[in-house]
């Protein structure tokens, strides 16, 4: 922050953030207004703390800027000890910027809505507490895609395709593709694997009358609703996108090598 104020720049702080931040003097604001106020956000802390700012402030084109104080870091790569340089360049014009779109998640029961949510890496159904298997019917754009018993089930966009779907046996996709990957999570039938399809796909995932437990919904790992029998789940995209700023040099490829302990050749 004190290397933004001395280049003249005018600094709005989170106001949770804020509170952690002595002695300063900047302009307080919720993190919804920041979209308004604001023409560049700039996250620090750990992927986690992107997906939640992505989610806040996607609908209002504000383009989004990482710095990793976490473990992975694979959204968040400029490190501490290059800020002042790299956030420079950036600023200078020096940068480049990537597109990439959330999934909206809903759930209705009886035809009324119940919950929804967003995610920037990956709508995931689970049994919740209970280590059990859950039942469900898949569509995809109105086709019966299967009825699966298995411990779940990962939808997730592109960014999210390094996170928990790879853990779950899903493709690494290339953050440009408009693709959508959805990964059973050890399914009961072994020859069920992963399906890449178009990103402009609905999904409807109806939640087995033959459960006998609450299946979970859950957005990003954060945001989740306790489904029961007969809801249906639908995700589709978002209808507004999320602009990612990168230092100039930024190559997927090699922060897959790094983060993902590639080996070099």
């Amino acid at each position: 922050m004190a290397y933004l104020e001395r280049e003249g720049y005018s600094v709005i702080l989170e106001k949770n953030t804020a509170n952690d931040v002595a002695d300063h003097k900047a302009r307080v604001s919720s993190k919804e207004k920041l979209g308004e106020l604001c023409d560049l956000v700039i996250v620090v802390g750990g992927d986690g703390s992107l997906l939640a700012a992505a989610r806040a402030l996607a609908k209002f084109s504000v383009p989004l800027l990482g710095i990793n104080r976490g473990r992975l870091g694979f959204l968040t790569d400029i490190t501490p000890d290059e800020i002042e340089q790299k956030v420079g360049e950036v600023l200078s014009g020096k940068y480049m910027a990537e597109s990439r779109f959330l999934l909206d998640m809903s759930v209705t029961r009886n035809d009324k809505p119940i919950g929804k949510g967003s995610a920037l890496n990956d709508v995931v159904i689970h049994p919740g507490e209970y280590i059990r298997m859950i039942e469900f019917d898949l569509f995809i754009d109105g086709q019966f895609v299967y009825t699966q018993r298995s411990d779940g089930l990962i939808v997730s966009t592109p960014t999210g395709s390094t996170a928990y779907a790879l853990s779950g046996g899903g493709p690494i996709m290339h953050p440009k593709l408009d693709a959508i990957v959805v990964v059973p999570l050890n399914p009961h039938t072994l020859s069920s694997r992963p399906i890449v399809v178009e990103g402009s796909s609905e999904f409807k995932i109806i939640v087995s009358e033959h459960n006998a437990t609450h299946s979970y919904v859950t957005c990003d790992g954060h945001e989740q609703v306790i489904t029961e029998p007969g809801d249906v789940i639908r995700i589709h995209k978002k209808p507004h996108r999320l602009t990612l700023i990168h230092p100039i040099d930024h190559n997927f490829y090699e922060t897959c090598r790094s983060k993902l302990n590639w080996q070099n050749s």
